[in-house]
């Protein structure tokens, strides 16, 4: 019994040194943007420059982290953007809720185009885009839809989600194909690139909230879990799923971004934290928001940095990891 305890010491005592080394290898900056613009999503770019969308003030926002210059576009009246993704022609590319259409704008020239969907596709609450291997932009809608845009010819097409209300997040994974996930309909699906059509995967937790999706370098699907507080992963080779509970009570998963090293990031408001989860470990890190409140929408990241919007405090929040 005493090795037994010694050796559960040991292990409690490692995973705390693994944890305290983490927070010290990771810096938290915070930069401000208008008040009232609400930030919900953002896309780093490759030149430095990091793109969000002002939900609140139907704009896209532009920050300079070497300045802390902060640069707002109006998107025409009656815009809410969401989600937003710079695309392989270097343009920023959202999903307006607001207009119902995609959106186009092209930092060079200043331009704005928008694609906007059917008018028998209305209030289709546009959600999250993503760029496939071939280029094609695919994109998610709420009210119960998912959609594919051209960006050079501009054709669309515009689906029936299987099940309705519900899909969210959005995102391509190793093989090709085309993942979202399903907050209302507790699913996440794997759409055709080629034909378009859709096939529902059901998480082993029922009524989980599938909320964001993000893939790794394996090819295996990473998935927040809104109502379980929990992250999931599913492999598309295997078909097999594994869970993992988010630390503390209550806990609510919004969401998850896979770095290059495959470390998971995920967002829970419950906590009012960024948690970096490592698979290998399997052991989670609490980064707490510097402001009460901070509602982290979304992530994404490039070399080093990982960013978020926090809607609750008009601010962005990068984490730089050493």
């Amino acid at each position: 019994m005493k090795w037994r305890n010694l050796t559960l010491w040991m292990s409690a005592a490692a995973c705390l040194c693994a944890a305290a080394l983490a927070q010290a290898a990771v810096e938290v900056q915070t930069y401000a943007v208008p008040r009232g613009a609400g930030p919900h999503d953002v896309a780093p770019g490759a030149d430095g420059v990091v793109w969000y969308t002002a939900q609140a003030q139907g704009a896209l926002g532009r920050l300079d982290p070497a300045s802390g210059a902060v640069r707002q576009i109006p998107l025409g009246t009656g815009s809410a953007p969401h989600g937003l993704v710079v695309g392989p022609d270097q343009a920023v590319w959202i999903t307006d809720g607001g207009l119902n259409a995609i959106v186009r704008y092209d930092p060079a020239s200043g331009g704005i185009k928008r694609y906007p969907l059917p008018a028998e596709r209305a209030n289709a609450n546009l959600n999250t885009p993503v760029f496939d291997h071939a280029g094609i932009l695919w994109f998610t809608g709420q009210n119960g839809i998912y959609g594919r845009l051209d960006t050079k010819t501009g054709a669309m097409q515009v689906y029936d989600a299987p099940r309705g209300a519900g899909p969210y997040g959005i995102a391509v994974g190793r093989d090709g194909a085309v993942y979202y996930a399903s907050l209302a309909g507790n699913h996440i699906a794997r759409i055709d690139p080629v034909d378009g059509s859709s096939t529902v995967i059901e998480p082993p937790t029922p009524r989980q909230g599938a909320r964001r999706i993000w893939g790794d370098s394996g090819g295996r699907l990473w998935v927040s879990e809104w109502n379980a507080g929990q992250v999931s992963r599913y492999d598309p080779a295997t078909r097999n799923w594994r869970s993992w509970k988010l630390p503390g009570k209550g806990a609510q998963a919004y969401a998850v971004y896979v770095d290059a090293q495959d470390i998971v990031w995920l967002t829970d408001f419950a906590a009012n934290a960024v948690l970096r989860f490592d698979p290998k470990s399997e052991t989670f890190t609490a980064f707490p928001e510097p402001k009460t409140g901070g509602r982290i929408r979304q992530l994404a990241g490039r070399e080093r940095e990982v960013w978020g919007a926090e809607s609750g405090t008009d601010h962005l929040m990068v984490l730089r990891t050493r």
